[in-house]
């Protein structure tokens, strides 16, 4: 059998049983809580113009930089929340409303949505930082705002440019209930095995209290609202009770007062009266997980297939999140087949990036529910094909590579039932 013998990307068969469907909320919620998911879900789910005029384009305070223009545009596949859709809606949104952006060759009609990061300067000092694809010049609502993409064409030729893809959000709000105690302990597990394989693996923490952070690629965000506001600052422009000032402050180009979000102080209810950014981070903290497929033979033995070979040492099958104030998260199984930790790749996946204590080298273990219903796999999505990103975790000093061998090892039949297995999940 071949070794790229595997099922393709997309929907998979639907499990048997009583679970939730992608987009749905976690069991169990409190009515409260299911409304403030609901009205998450509506903020999530609505699309920014620059001054909110235009039509189909409600929200306030797209730009004068930006990578899209609603959480749901890239959050989108298999449901709202997901990743990278079928078709990159990054194609459309580039010209929306008279804009004059010029579509980057990394950037495909059949790709994933993508974000660049410069990994240096002009001075050649680091850089790491999130430069946007696309701005509001030209725009029917955007004023006198005339400035300029970045030269995404120049940093590419200088291998200056870094792509990240969006991470799913399903089953965030579990991810962040689970203690550091239990990532810590989970860590310091098998330890001989790990060390006979040169599998280590550290944490990211936060600079100011020392703490875990567990999300984006690196592990860089500490908590959903913080990732909230972060992205729709950095991914949108619309400035926020978190990140209150503007990017670029180019005279012509900044027509809302900041913070462009922002609670709202009039409203009758609760649930309207919160920011969009806090209404996000319920959508995402009340977000059902991924559901597998149901087990079928090949996949149950492909599971067992995911431990012998090693890739459980840091793809952790389940984690139990602690005591939480929604009965919702408390005392529950995750199982995110991650361990949340850092670990280094090689050079084969480095980007020369740093964020936090990861350095360039260095990624979170991508947690792998879902990942049977996702259509580009690592980082950057430079490929659709579960063998391929397998096979890319193998490269000098890459902690993975002892786990990489033992799967080229496999004899075909165990080798197939590890990919169905991936792909059920």
């Amino acid at each position: 059998m071949s070794l790229h013998a595997q099922p393709k990307p997309g929907p998979r068969p639907a499990p048997q049983g009583a679970v939730p469907a992608p987009g749905s909320p976690l069991p169990g919620l409190t009515a409260a809580e299911l409304a403030y998911f609901q009205e998450g879900a509506a903020r999530f789910n609505e699309v920014d113009s620059v001054t909110g005029t235009q039509p189909g384009a409600p929200g306030v305070g797209l730009g004068p930089r930006f990578n899209g223009n609603s959480c749901a545009q890239c959050h989108a596949y298999p449901a709202v929340g997901g990743a990278s859709p079928q078709v990159n809606p990054q194609i459309a949104v580039a010209t929306a409303y008279g804009a004059q952006n010029r579509v980057p060759a990394f950037l495909q009609q059949n790709g994933p949505v993508r974000v660049v990061r410069f990994v240096r300067k002009a001075d050649g000092t680091p850089d790491g930082g999130v430069h946007d694809l696309f701005v509001v010049t030209g725009r029917s609502d955007a004023g006198g705002c005339n400035i300029s993409q970045p030269d995404f064409d120049g940093a590419v030729q200088q291998k200056n440019a870094s792509f990240r893809i969006p991470t799913p959000v399903f089953g965030a709000g579990l991810i962040e209930a689970i203690p550091e105690s239990a990532i810590l302990n989970n860590l310091a597990a098998d330890a001989p095995q790990k060390q006979q394989w040169g599998i280590q693996g550290r944490p990211n923490r936060n600079g100011n209290d020392g703490t875990i952070t567990r999300f984006g690629w690196k592990a860089q965000n500490k908590s959903l609202l913080l990732f909230s506001g972060e992205a729709y600052n950095v991914e949108v422009g619309v400035t926020n009770e978190l990140f209150a000032n503007e990017r670029d402050e180019t005279p012509g180009c900044n027509p809302n007062p900041s913070p462009e979000d922002h609670t709202n102080y009039t409203a009758t209810t609760p649930a309207a009266a919160m920011s969009d950014t806090l209404g996000f981070t319920q959508f995402m903290r009340f977000l059902a997980p991924p559901q597998p497929a149901f087990p079928a033979t090949a996949s149950q033995r492909g599971s067992q297939v995911f431990g012998q070979i090693g890739c459980a040492l840091c793809h952790t099958p389940v984690l139990r999140t602690g005591p939480s104030s929604s009965e919702a998260l408390s005392h529950q199984p995750v199982a995110l087949y991650s361990d949340l930790a850092l670990h280094n790749m090689g050079q084969g996946l480095a980007d020369g990036v740093s964020q936090g204590l990861a350095q360039g080298n260095e990624w979170r273990t991508a947690p792998l529910w879902g990942v049977g219903s996702r259509l580009f796999l690592l980082h950057d999505g430079r490929t659709s094909d579960m063998a391929q990103a397998i096979q890319a975790h193998q490269s000098a000093s890459s902690e993975a590579s002892t786990v990489v061998n033992n799967f080229n090892q496999l004899v075909p039949q165990a080798r197939q039932d590890l990919l169905d297995f991936l792909h059920s999940l």
